[in-house]
């Protein structure tokens, strides 16, 4: 895809495409969605960000909620690396003495009226974050030093930013921190909600696996253990090619399969994740 902005021609992302499906939770489902929501023709979207530790479904949720309201979604992935131009415009040589500017998802995103998901933006520095901060207030709009345009936000575009509750990350700047409401929380799910994720995830599980799976994990919750529904996602998955690996010799018992079980865990997240294994 290429369009022409004030004389400069641009190469435009792909959207992503993802099969996910978001599961339970559906009271932070709202709060994203009314976020986004323009009330007034006075009124703009704002532009949130979704907080919980890696893993609990921050990027899922995000997604899906883009699909309920139809739009084409863009990822963009932050690290410590990340420019300004990077969120931006890219400047890529093409042939001799010519260049090609090609668009982040996050432009393209505003360009197309789509939806961006900035994930993980608090591994992004401040500078990167000064880049945005005209588009994260009512301005609306975004500049490319790189490509000398400034380009104005579609009024369909939404942004939602995804940050990890770890240490890993920088602390964002007040001017930056004030843009990016509300702030949303993802927590552990419930009990039925997390054994559903584990069995819209690992569909060919069986049910007593992922129970096993799921008691384990909520036993690591209530001791408030950072394990997620992706670490339980990838035992139940491990625990099942493993079974697969017997081929045609059938399991003899139960402690065999346990056995199994216990062996994912520990090969998954370590021996320290054994306290939580469920004692039947």
């Amino acid at each position: 895809m290429v369009v022409e902005i004030e004389g400069v021609t641009l190469h435009l992302a792909h959207p992503d495409e993802l099969t996910v499906t978001w599961v339970g939770q559906e009271e932070v489902m709202r709060q994203l969605l009314a976020s986004w929501l323009v009330v007034d023709p006075q009124d703009v979207p704002m532009n949130p960000r979704l907080l919980g530790k890696p893993g609990v479904g921050k990027t899922t949720l995000a997604y899906a909620a883009a699909k309920r309201l139809q739009r084409e979604v863009y990822i963009m992935q932050a690290t410590v690396d990340t420019r300004p131009e990077d969120l931006l415009v890219t400047p890529v040589i093409e042939g001799q003495s010519k260049l090609r500017y090609v668009a982040s998802p996050l432009l393209t995103a505003m360009i197309r009226g789509g939806v961006a998901i900035l994930d993980e933006g608090n591994r992004m520095s401040e500078k990167s974050w000064a880049s945005l901060a005209p588009l994260l207030d009512n301005r609306r709009y975004a500049e490319s030093i790189v490509a000398g345009i400034k380009i104005k936000a579609h009024p369909l575009f939404r942004l939602v930013a995804t940050m990890n509750d770890d240490a890993s990350t920088f602390d964002l700047p007040e001017y930056i921190h004030s843009r990016l409401q509300p702030q949303i929380t993802i927590d552990f799910p419930e009990r039925h909600e997390e054994y559903a994720i584990l069995k819209e995830n690992v569909p060919f599980g069986d049910e007593h696996i992922l129970n096993y799976v799921t008691e384990f994990l909520q036993q690591a919750h209530s001791a408030d253990e950072r394990y997620t529904v992706r670490d339980g996602i990838n035992i139940a998955r491990f625990v099942m090619k493993l079974k697969g690996m017997e081929n045609s010799l059938a399991l003899e018992n139960q402690s065999e399969e346990r056995f199994l079980m216990r062996t994912a865990i520990l090969e998954t997240l370590g021996d320290e994740a054994l306290r939580y294994v469920p004692r039947t």
